[in-house]
């Protein structure tokens, strides 16, 4: 009995198996991707960069105007040229020629000579500075335009021609620029311009503060 069973549950097994088998292996096999399915492979056109050609622009040539206060004799119109040179994008080079004018007008209410042969007299000076582009980045007008900035300090040494004498100038100060594009630019500038004088009998170092505008062009 127990041999007849045996091969009874073999039989049986066996006729399961058989049965089993195509499913297993319809199971095992990889999913096929359905006939409608699209496989999507991106198409990129290349393209071909042309970057842009900037001039160096390392000549600055322009011209300023603005007010030169000279101590003790009050504040007059200045105007000049300016010529530069952009050593890097940092530091750069200037030399400056500007004249402006003098009046002991009210010295002459105490002292009926007054101080200069005439009622006034120019001043003319030169200098040569060293400049440092301390904050340069970009500017917004409006919502949709952004211009080149930059933030410099500058200071150097020249010379004042004052009442037929010339004297020994050291200058200092700070300015801000603005880039309208690779060609033109606009400048604000303030200096101290300070040199010793005994235009009054007594030889004191003068405080000569001085404010402009300007218009450069770049080539």
């Amino acid at each position: 009995m127990n041999f007849k069973h045996l091969r009874h549950v073999l039989l049986i097994s066996a006729q399961l198996s058989a049965l089993l088998a195509p499913c297993l292996g319809w199971a095992a096999e990889d999913p096929k991707p359905a006939a409608n399915d699209q496989i999507v492979v991106p198409e990129v056109a290349r393209r071909d960069v042309q970057l842009p050609q900037f001039p160096s622009n390392d000549f600055d040539f322009g011209l300023f105007a603005g007010t030169y206060s000279t101590q003790n004799f009050g504040a007059k119109a200045v105007a000049g040229v300016r010529a530069g040179y952009n050593i890097t994008e940092d530091f750069f080079v200037q030399a400056v020629l500007a004249e402006t004018k003098v009046s002991d007008q009210a010295f002459r209410q105490i002292l009926p000579g007054g101080i200069f042969p005439k009622t006034s007299e120019k001043l003319r000076y030169y200098d040569l500075d060293l400049g440092y582009n301390v904050l340069p980045g970009e500017i917004f007008i409006g919502k949709n335009r952004a211009f080149p900035f930059t933030f410099y300090v500058i200071g150097g040494v020249g010379s004042t021609s004052l009442n037929d004498q010339k004297h020994s100038t050291v200058n200092f100060g700070s300015g801000m620029r603005l880039f309208f594009n690779d060609y033109f630019s606009v400048h604000v500038d303030a200096r101290d311009h300070m040199f010793s004088t005994d235009l009054l009998g007594q030889r004191q170092r003068t405080q000569n503060l001085e404010l402009t505008v300007g218009l450069l062009v770049s080539f």
